[in-house]
């Protein structure tokens, strides 16, 4: 489990080791404790999972920060 995920305003999702990710093609990411990633929120990275700060640079990616 994750020790920590915080979600970046108007960016990525940066998640904290230790953890195990799986992508959609089945390829494992291990993370060790102490370590992070920033995840893609905003569907435009060409790395995905992971940003590649597509929402910052060719978007221009607003979160949606109203309570449902």
């Amino acid at each position: 489990m994750a020790d920590k995920i915080e979600v970046r305003p108007n960016g990525p999702l940066r998640v904290y080791g230790p953890f195990n990710l799986v992508d959609g093609d089945g390829k494992s990411f291990k993370l060790p404790a102490g370590e992070f990633v920033t995840l893609c929120r905003c569907g435009a990275s060409k790395n995905k999972p992971f940003c590649d700060s597509s929402h910052r640079t060719t978007i221009k990616f607003e979160a949606n920060t109203k309570a449902s």
